[in-house]
This record gives structure tokens, sequence and C-alpha cells, in this order.
């Protein structure tokens, strides 16, 4: 598939924006630590077992408990989100891509824990996908960055729905903010959790056109 075959991270293709929150580079060395230290556990374990019980339960209990944290670390390595022209790529498993100009669907989606989380959820009419935009603790957070912003505001402009394009603005005054390094209370993508806070629609909420519309000043 385009931007998606050879060698190397796929959203190298010319013209591909990364949109992920947390880079893969990050991520990855932690990842493969889980991954191969799971895999040796299960090892180990199988090796251990297969000296007092038949070797088939020694090796379905190694499977069983160095499994799927090998798994969920194989996933997180693959996992990566791209803007490839009109395509919002995001790839887990499988690789979905969603077609931008015929998005349907556009939603800002809130959770608030620990950890308070905005996200980008897009349907148009075949394929689903979540967009993580902004982490927020206590202390600060992480957020997309300027280009990832951009170019995905100017994305959201193609399609011909009234809340992408409400979506697109408030990304946009986002992108301001960051660039003079404005402080959180000035920055939609906080005030939209704040938002809901206030309103004690937790722990998940979706803004509604209403409450989009109040993150723009």
């Amino acid at each position: 598939m385009p931007g998606d075959s050879g060698p190397g991270d796929p959203r190298r293709a010319a013209g591909s924006v990364a949109l992920d929150l947390v880079s893969a580079e990050f991520l990855a060395p932690r990842l493969r630590k889980i991954a191969v230290g799971s895999v040796a556990i299960g090892i180990v374990l199988a090796v251990v077992l297969a000296l007092v019980v038949p070797v088939w339960v020694a090796v379905l209990v190694g499977v069983v408990v160095g499994g799927p944290a090998a798994v969920s670390g194989w996933l997180g390595l693959r996992r990566r989100v791209w803007l490839d022209g009109p395509q919002l790529c995001a790839r887990g498993v499988r690789t979905r891509r969603l077609q931008m100009p015929e998005v349907v669907t556009a939603e800002l989606t809130i959770r608030t824990a620990g950890i308070d989380q905005i996200s980008l959820r897009l349907y148009d009419g075949r394929t689903r996908v979540v967009l993580p935009l902004a982490l927020y603790t206590k202390g600060g957070g992480r957020e997309l960055p300027i280009l990832a912003l951009r170019t995905l505001a100017d994305s959201l402009w193609t399609t011909e729905l009234v809340p992408a394009a409400a979506i697109a603005s408030v990304l946009v005054d986002q992108l301001r903010a960051e660039a003079r390094d404005a402080g959180l209370d000035e920055r939609p993508l906080y005030r939209a959790i704040e938002l809901v806070r206030s309103k004690g629609r937790t722990p998940h909420a979706t803004l509604t056109d209403r409450e989009v519309a109040q993150l723009l000043r």
C-alpha cells in the first residue's frame, strides 16, 4: 500500500505528516524491552515447568504468562497515525485509511482521569479513527506539535462538514497558542477539558457543537 511499504517508518513517504502524540522514537526502546522481556520470561517459565509437568502444559503456561505483554509491546511498536495527502492513516494490527474529504462525523471527545485526554473522532462512512490531540496532567501536558496541528486543520477544511470546520478553527487557535508558548488556560484543547469538568460531565464526554464554538476566542 502507498506509504506503508518498504523498510522503516511508513510516514517517511514524501508528503506524509506524522500525527503521533507520543513519538515512536520515544516509545520504541521501552516497548522493545517489554516485548523481549515478556518472551524471555515465558520461555524460562516453560523450560522450568517442563521438568515437572507435560511439555504441552509448560508451553501453554509460558504463552499465557508471556504472550499478552509481548503482543501489547509489538502492537505498540506498530501503532502509527499519519496524514498522507487526503488520507488519514492509522496503523495497528492493520492499516486503516480514512478519506478526509468524505468525513461525515467529526467530534471532540474528552476523557478525564489522572491523565486527561482530548481526542478527535472521525468517520467517513466506512472507517473510524480516533486521534489523540493532547494529554494533560496537573503539572502540564503533551500536545500535537505545530506542523501536525497545521496539517490536520488544513485537512479538516477539505470536508464539507460544518463541525469539522469548527474543529479546524479550534486547532488553529491551539496552534497560535502553542507558537507563542501561551499558558494552559489560553489553549483551546485544555479549555475543552476544563469546560467538561465544570459541567460535571466526567469521565467521558463528547463536546456539542455549541461547546466547540465556546472554545474559540
